[in-house]
Order: structure tokens, then C-alpha cells, then sequence
């Protein structure tokens, strides 16, 4: 059970954080027919319950080859012990290739119709993963897999900040996140169940592990067209006055009440600004330890000198753990407003269960150990993934910023199921457990960083606007201008970003 979703801020509460593009007046002429609570809590039931399971079955559906590889896979494939670390790899290549561009597409069209048609493809691929019988047919279709799951993450987030108003959009990532919990958890029970089908129709247990969560994406994916809504000017779960209310709030809160076409002059800012780069080497530091944790986790507890069917089940409180963390901590930053010394200290939970990965021999605190390295580096991702989200303007610029967020991010990836090799797994994996705290140092690092230049760059702006005035802002600059406004994006003097 997930905590209670936090209420939006009243309106007297509210700061106004960016330029308006829609005209104040309407919100209040609806004000008596519309409580910003409840539309919050309508669009959370719209769009929070079929994202998450989306998300839910895409982290299954790249994760089960660790359980898979403890039923069979690699011998039954014929895949030598280094060859399956670059099967790992090349799903992230075509995740790395795809997300910018499956964003740009996402702008340029609609979510209703893109987000359900990759969960499709990627739920067809799934089920191939079941049928290949040997090596360079797991390499070709992890890599499709790849591809396509690649603009699921960044397109969510991206809708999300369509709906939502900053301060409290990233709890709502969070829950969405959370689904990659979950699946951790779900996924170590399923495969053990599925695993007991080993033989049935001539197939093997991993087989069946593939086939049949894959036919489970591709149901869920056919409802998802029905449910995934689409912009908020044009979805249908709103009534008139509802639409009206929730853009002309979010038009004094950021651009999501704009109707942005796609334009390449916001892909040039967002490869150009420092901080979106800051945003993309921060999930590089956590991507590697994510990914190589949830990947081999069920080696790691293997290896502890557990059977493979105790190991699959062990794989579910790390994760359990994990989800409620996320929830908590997140919860909590949204109260503080202000995620990175909650990132920073997520980071340090992780680190010191890496130390007991490294520092002790025993089952008992290696395995504590891993509960939390995992609490850790979930509970910082989710805090991290929604910070481009809400600190870049304009649409352009931010569906570019998602997307390369999670590219930059994923390279780690690709080094850290490299790095998880046979010939560095001497020790228990001691070795590419301390590569593991050094990703998490350089997170660290670059969380402070951002910290301290997005705090010094909005007491900045604040100086300047002292020193200016509103209405010397507006003559010099022509802040009333709708384009203008569209063009500063996060540049504007008045745009305040999020710590």
C-alpha cells in the first residue's frame, strides 16, 4: 500500500515561480466550482495507476534475465559467462540510442497513442527473448528491447510535468519510480513460480519466464490505449471548468499551459545548458549501481551459498524495503522542499551497504548489506529523476533534458554490467562493489554541485529583480510577451529553480 498522495498547495500558498501565459481572471471565475485538491487527486487516478504498472512490467521485462540466467539460460544458450555481461550491455545501447529521439516524437504527437504502442512492441520482444535458442539471437533482441522500452521513462515524466505543478510533481515520480521497486519484489516471486514450470511444452522454466510476462505486457499494453490520457487540453477526464482552472495554474507555475510546437531551438538549449548535463552525470553516478544491483542481485545472494530457488525469493524484501523507502523519504523532501541532501544521504545508506558487501564474509550482514545498497540507490533515483522535470523551461527544452537525463544516465549502466564480470567476481564481487561506492561518491558530488549553483543562481535572480524592479524587468525585457517568455524558458529572471 502506497502512502497517501500529498494535496496540491492552496491557492493563497502558492508562489508564482514562472511567467502566466494564461489570464489569472479565469482561474478565479472558476474557483467555486473547482477544489484544486480533488482535480489534483482526479488526475492522480487518471494517470498514476496505468504509468506505474507500465513502468512495473518495463523494469520486469528488462530485469528477469537475472532470474532467468539462475534457471538455465546461459548454459541452455550456449553463452559463455563474459558473452551474458554483453548481452546486459547491448539492451543498454538501444536504451542509449532511442530515448531522445522517442521524446522528440512524443512531443510532436500523442502519449495516448506512443506510450501504449512501445509497451506493445517491447511486450512482443519480451515474449521473442523466450524463443531464442541461441547466442546471437539474445543478442539481437536485447537490443530491441532496449529500443523499445527506451521512451517509456522519459516520456512519463515528461506527461507528468504536462499535469502536475512543480512542488508537487516529484512525489508523484516518485510512486511512478516505485513501480521499479515493486517489480524487483514481484519479479523474484513470479520467476520462482514460473520457474516451477520447467519442461512444460517442451520449454524450459527460463523460457516460460520470458513468454509469459511478455504475453502479460502485451495485455496490459491494449487496455493502456484506453486509459494513457493525452494532453491536458485536450483530455477527456477533465470537464471545462476543470481544464481551465488546472492551465491557468499551471501557467503561473511553469509552461505546461503553453501549446509549445516542437522547435529545434529548444533541443539547442537543452544541449547547451550546464545544468542539464549536471542532471544527466548525477543519474550516471546511481544508474551504474542501480542497474548492476538489480541485474545481479540474484547472483549476489547465490553466491552467499544460497540454492537458486532460495535466491530467487531472497531478491523480495531488498525490494519491498526499497519501495516503502521511496515513498518516505520522498514524502519527506516534498514537505521540505528540497531533494538534494535527501539524494546525498540516500547515496550514504547505499555506500554503507556496499561497505558491508565488502568488509564481511558471512551471509547474515552481506545480505543486510544488500538490503541497503538497494533501499539507498532506489530511494536517491527517484528523488533524482524528476529535477529536470522541474527545473527546465521550455516543453522543448525539458522532454530534451528528460531524455538525455536518462541516456547519459544509462551509460553507467552499460560500465557497470561490464564491470560485474566472472574475472573481477573473486570475493564475493568485492571489486566491482568498490567501483559500485566510487559511482556513488562522483552521485554525491554532483548532487552537491547543483545544489549549491542552483541555490546561488536563484538568490542571483532574486538580487537582480530587487535591483531592478518588476517594471523595469518587463520594459527591458518584454516579460509580457508570450514568446519572449517561451523563448527564456528557466532563463527568465523569475523563474525559480527547485532544490
Amino acid at each position: 500500500m502506497t502512502p497517501s498522495v500529498p494535496e496540491a498547495p492552496s491557492k493563497e500558498a502558492s508562489v508564482k515561480e514562472a511567467p502566466a501565459t494564461v489570464d489569472a481572471a479565469l482561474a478565479d471565475a472558476f474557483a467555486s466550482e473547482v477544489d484544486e485538491a480533488k482535480l489534483i487527486r482526479k488526475i492522480d487516478l487518471n494517470l498514476l495507476p496505468m504509468l506505474t504498472i507500465l513502468y512495473l512490467l518495463s523494469f520486469l521485462d528488462r530485469s528477469n534475465i537475472g532470474n532467468a540466467k539462475l534457471d538455465g539460460l546461459t548454459t541452455d544458450l550456449n553463452v559463455a559467462a563474459d558473452n551474458y555481461n554483453t548481452a546486459l550491455a547491448i539492451y543498454f545501447v538501444g536504451y542509449v540510442i532511442w530515448e531522445v529521439p522517442s521524446n522528440i516524437v512524443l512531443k510532436r504527437f500523442n502519449p495516448r497513442i506512443w506510450l501504449p504502442t512501445l509497451t506493445l512492441l517491447w511486450g512482443i520482444t519480451s515474449i521473442a527473448q523466450g524463443l531464442v535458442s541461441n547466442q546471437a539471437g539474445l543478442y539481437a533482441v536485447r537490443f530491441f528491447l532496449g529500443t523499445t522500452e527506451a521512451g517509456l521513462f522519459p516520456g512519463t515524466i515528461f506527461v507528468f510535468s504536462m499535469y502536475y505543478p512543480r512542488r508537487v510533481r516529484h512525489f508523484r515520480i516518485a510512486i511512478f519510480f516505485g513501480g521499479a521497486a515493486v517489480a524487483g519484489a514481484f519479479g523474484g516471486a513470479l520467476a520462482y513460480a514460473i520457474g516451477l514450470m520447467d519442461g512444460v511444452g517442451g520449454r524450459r522454466g527460463w523460457s516460460w519466464i520470458f513468454i509469459l510476462e511478455g504475453c502479460l505486457t502485451v495485455a496490459v499494453s491494449l487496455s493502456a490505449y484506453f486509459i494513457v490520457p493525452t494532453w491536458p487540453h485536450s483530455a477527456t477526464f477533465l470537464t471545462e471548468p476543470e481544464r481551465t482552472y488546472l492551465l491557468t495554474r499551471l501557467s503561473s507555475d511553469s509552461d505546461a499551459a503553453d501549446i509549445e510546437p516542437f522547435n529545434w531551438d529548444g533541443v539547442k538549449q537543452a544541449l547547451g545548458d550546464h545544468a542539464v548535463w549536471g542532471y544527466a552525470l548525477l543519474f550516471h553516478g546511481f544508474a551504474f549501481v542501480l542497474y548492476s544491483l538489480s541485474l545481479f542481485m540474484p547472483t549476489i545472494i547465490a553466491e552467499l551459498g544460497f540454492a537458486s530457488w532460495q535466491a530467487q525469493l531472497m531478491t523480495v524484501p531488498p525490494y519491498a524495503l526499497a519501495a516503502a523507502c521511496i515513498w518516505i523519504v520522498c514524502y519527506a523532501s516534498y514537505k521540505a522542499s528540497i531533494r538534494a541532501p535527501f539524494i546525498i544521504g540516500a547515496a550514504g545508506v547505499s555506500f554503507i551497504g556496499y561497505i558491508l558487501l565488502v568488509s564481511t564474509s558471512t551471509a547474515g550482514p552481506q545480505y543486510f548489506g544488500v538490503h541497503l545498497a538497494t533501499a539507498g540507490v532506489y530511494t536517491g533515483n527517484a528523488l533524482l529523476l524528476s529535477w529536470p522535470a522541474e527545473n527546465v523551461s521550455s516543453q522543448t527544452k525539458r522532454a530534451v533534458a528528460c531524455a538525455l537525463q536518462i541516456s547519459i544516465g544509462d551509460l553507467g549502466a552499460i560500465v557497470g554490467v561490464l564491470v560485474y564480470r566472472p574475472e573481477l567476481a573473486g570475493n564475493l564481487y568485492r571489486t566491482p562493489h568498490g567501483i559500485a561506492m566510487a559511482y556513488l561518491v562522483f552521485g554525491s558530488l554532483v548532487a552537491g554541485w547543483l545544489w549549491f549553483w542552483l541555490n546561488k543562481e536563484n538568490k542571483r535572480r532574486e538580487r537582480v529583480l530587487s535591483e531592478r524592479g518588476e517594471k523595469g524587468l518587463e520594459k527591458e525585457e518584454g516579460v509580457n510577451d508570450v514568446e519572449e517568455r517561451r523563448r527564456l524558458g528557466d532563463r527568465d529572471l523569475r523563474w525559480k529553480y527547485q532544490l
